[in-house]
């Protein structure tokens, strides 16, 4: 949605605020990035990452999410961003979440970001209501100051000081992250990547003097072979050798939603 893609960036080149022309976002300055015929701008220059989400990967998502097993997750995350007009979703994928908290704020607009190119072609299509651009977490967000009443993190990259600067005061940061036993018999059956122990209380320690509360999502998911086989390919695990073969299984979803509140 250009009007969320024009009123919402900067440029990142020069911090100067970014206006649509003929098809383009561009800055005083000419440094000018065109629309997708998709939906999407990229705001990177830069060749893109060897750990972004591939085309293979996000359709593993897509279905995987669309059966259904992380509504719990998905309803979660919006009931901690509350009552918004303006959402950000870094490190978006699908827009999944973006697209869920937009439901539940019916006059709301939003934007999702993510290193992945194919990740923001599908973003775009998450919302009627959503933009979606090509943006690194890590390197800095080409957003203005102050944009966004709600910024979701869910299993992405986090910029403490990228996130106090695009929230508004007042604003929500909602972060969600695994549980010490996420998945934990897929991880042991499979040998797939472990979980740090303390990432709740990492999350809340990076962000001093701000609000926090925490709600724990918790469920047993009882997953077909071909359920598994996504799960697996639609993360990090994908990048690491995933199993040839998987068998039907029961699983521990266990998430926290940890909700902050930008002084």
């Amino acid at each position: 949605m250009t009007t969320v893609l024009s009123q919402w960036l900067r440029c990142p080149v020069c911090a100067a605020d970014l206006h649509e022309t003929e098809g383009s976002l561009v800055c005083p300055s000419r440094h000018a990035f065109d629309v997708a015929r998709q939906g999407y701008v990229n705001l990177t220059r830069r060749p893109v990452p060897n750990n972004a989400d591939t085309a293979p990967m996000l359709d593993a998502r897509a279905r995987f999410l669309a059966a259904g097993h992380y509504e719990a997750l998905a309803d979660a995350v919006a009931a901690a961003a509350g009552p918004a007009e303006r959402i950000v979703e870094v490190g978006a994928g699908t827009g999944y979440y973006l697209a869920r908290a937009l439901e539940a704020n019916p006059g709301a607009r939003g934007l999702a970001t993510d290193v992945s190119p194919a990740a923001a072609k599908r973003a775009a299509r998450a919302h009627p209501r959503a933009g979606s651009i090509v943006a690194d977490t890590w390197a800095g967000l080409p957003l203005r100051d102050g944009v966004a009443d709600v910024v979701l993190c869910v299993f992405a990259p986090r910029n403490p000081a990228e996130f106090e600067r695009v929230l508004s005061p007042g604003g929500t940061l909602v972060v969600a992250v695994p549980g010490a036993d996420h998945l934990a018999e897929l991880r042991e059956r499979y040998d797939l990547l472990g979980v740090d122990r303390d990432k709740a209380e990492a999350v809340a320690a990076s962000f001093p003097g701000w609000g926090h509360r925490r709600t724990e999502v918790r469920a047993q998911l009882e997953l077909s072979a071909d359920e598994v086989a996504d799960l697996i390919a639609m993360g990090p695990n994908a990048f690491h050798g995933p199993p040839t073969t998987t068998a039907p299984t029961r699983t521990t979803l266990a998430v926290t939603v940890v909700s902050l509140t930008r002084p």
